[in-house]
């Protein structure tokens, strides 16, 4: 089954292309359905500047939101995750618990004629 991160965010694959140590391993870009002399069949679909990939909270790149599928980039060291926070300005949100209170008093339904 696939995994679903917490957190990604998609970039532009333009973007992605401007780290200097970057590889894409395009054959494991996403398959789409064609029809090829009339049957339907699974191809690799071409990648395109106009494209997106996601950006996994490991910071592995995706073409698509689960973390273990469709891996594109998996070379992370420190010099991709500065990329990322300073150059794509890559951010996992912290989530903070907010306490909810009871009301003091309770709520009455009224019905307006």
């Amino acid at each position: 089954m696939a995994k679903m991160g917490k957190y990604c965010k998609a970039y532009s694959i333009q973007d992605f292309r401007k780290f200097s140590q970057w590889t894409e391993k395009s054959e494991n870009a996403r398959k789409e359905t064609k029809e090829i002399d009339g049957k339907e069949v699974e191809v690799h679909r071409e990648l395109t500047d106009e494209d997106f990939f996601y950006l996994q909270e490991n910071y592995v790149v995706t073409d698509g939101v689960f973390q273990d599928e469709n891996i594109i980039f998996d070379n992370v060291n420190s010099d991709w995750k500065d990329f990322c926070h300073n150059t794509l300005k890559f951010e996992i949100p912290v989530y903070e618990a907010v306490e909810v209170q009871a009301s003091a008093e309770p709520v009455k339904n009224e019905i307006l004629n």
